[in-house]
C-alpha cells in the first residue's frame, strides 16, 4: 500500500485528484526514527501535526511515582494533536514504540491545506472524532472491565483497526508491542498480562508467537470481551 494516512482520510470523504496531490505534497518527506524516541514531551510547546505514515507510536503520561500511563496507540495513517497549537503545552507525551516514519506537518501548511480542500479537513474531523471514541472506550475498559475484558477488547480494537488500514489479512496481523507496553495500556502488570494472553491461548481463541498475533476465535474474544465495533464507526463507503 502507498500512503496510508490517504488511505485511511479516504474512507471518511470521497477525495479528488487535487485533493491527494496536496496531502501527497505535505507528507513528502517524513523522518524515520528509531523504537522509543520521544518525538514531543509533556510540556513542549505543541508543535506541527504528526503523521505516522509506517510503524507504531503511543501517547503517554508518567506519574510521579515513574509509573507511565499509555493512552492511545498511534498506527500507520494516524495524525495526531490537530488542534494542540491552541493549547500552551503539550499534556501528555508520544513515544515511538517500533521503528518508525513519521512526517511532520507545519500548524501554517495543515491549516492552508484545510482551508483550501474542505472534504480532507472533513476527513481530518471525522478521523479525530474517531480518536475521541477510542479513549472513551479506553476508559470504559480501565473502569469497568475485567483484566481479561480488557485485553480482549484491545486485541479486537487492534485487529479491527489493522484490517482497515491493510496491515492484516483478516486473520492475523503484526503486534510489535512488548508486554511491558501493553502493560502500561491496560493498567496492569506485564506478568498479569502474560498470563491472560496463557488464558485465551488455552481457550483457543488466539495464537501469539514472534509478535505475529493471530485470531482464531473471534467469537470468543468478542464474547469475552463484549466487543462492540460502533466506537470505531465504519467507513462511509
Amino acid at each position: 500500500m502507498g500512503n496510508r494516512f490517504i488511505e485511511k482520510l479516504r474512507g471518511f470523504a470521497d477525495f479528488s485528484e487535487s485533493d491527494v496531490r496536496a496531502l501527497n505534497s505535505v507528507t513528502a518527506h517524513p523522518k524515520t526514527y528509531g523504537a522509543r524516541q520521544d518525538l514531543i514531551r509533556e510540556g513542549d510547546p505543541p508543535g506541527p501535526v504528526l503523521v505516522v505514515l509506517d510503524g507504531w507510536a503511543f501517547r503517554y503520561k508518567v506519574l510521579p511515582s515513574g509509573t507511565r500511563q499509555i493512552m492511545a496507540f498511534l498506527m500507520p495513517g494516524d495524525a495526531c494533536d490537530l488542534h494542540i497549537g491552541m493549547l500552551a503545552e503539550m499534556d501528555h507525551s508520544i513515544q515511538t514504540a517500533t521503528k518508525a516514519s513519521v512526517v511532520k506537518i507545519s500548524r501554517t501548511a495543515m491549516d492552508e491545506m484545510m482551508a483550501s480542500h474542505p472534504r480532507i479537513a472533513t476527513a481530518m474531523y471525522i478521523s479525530q472524532l474517531v480518536d475521541e471514541g477510542t479513549l472513551r472506550a479506553w476508559i470504559v475498559s480501565l473502569g469497568r472491565r475485567s483484566s481479561i475484558e480488557r485485553v480482549a477488547h484491545l486485541i479486537l480494537e487492534l485487529f479491527l483497526r489493522a484490517v482497515r488500514i491493510g496491515l492484516s489479512d483478516g486473520t492475523s496481523m503484526e503486534l510489535p508491542l512488548p508486554q511491558a507496553i501493553l502493560a502500561d495500556a491496560l493498567g496492569m502488570s506485564p506478568v498479569h498480562i502474560n498470563r491472560i494472553f496463557q488464558d485465551l491461548r488455552r481457550s483457543g481463541a488466539i495464537e501469539l508467537s514472534r509478535g505475529v498475533l493471530r485470531i482464531t476465535n473471534p467469537d470468543v474474544l468478542t464474547h469475552v470481551s463484549g466487543f462492540d465495533a460502533n466506537y470505531l464507526h465504519k467507513r462511509l463507503r
